[in-house]
């Protein structure tokens, strides 16, 4: 049960920590969205920056994704 519990907390932060990167978030969006027929890597440097900032603002909450 306590696994749960970690889970749940984990769960709680995430609101949290895609608001902290809503700029970098943003930027992905829009270069998904602008491309008709998305391919592998199209986005690659913003999804890379996403995931950096993701990363580092649980770093920062001690929690992780």
């Amino acid at each position: 049960m306590e696994s749960v519990n970690k889970a749940r907390q984990r769960y709680r932060q995430y609101p949290v920590i895609l608001a902290k990167c809503s700029s970098e978030a943003s930027k992905y969006a829009t270069c998904v969205l602008k491309t008709d027929n998305i391919r592998m890597n199209d986005c690659s440097e913003e999804f890379v920056r996403f995931k950096s900032c993701l990363q580092k603002t649980a770093r920062t909450l001690n929690t992780r994704i």
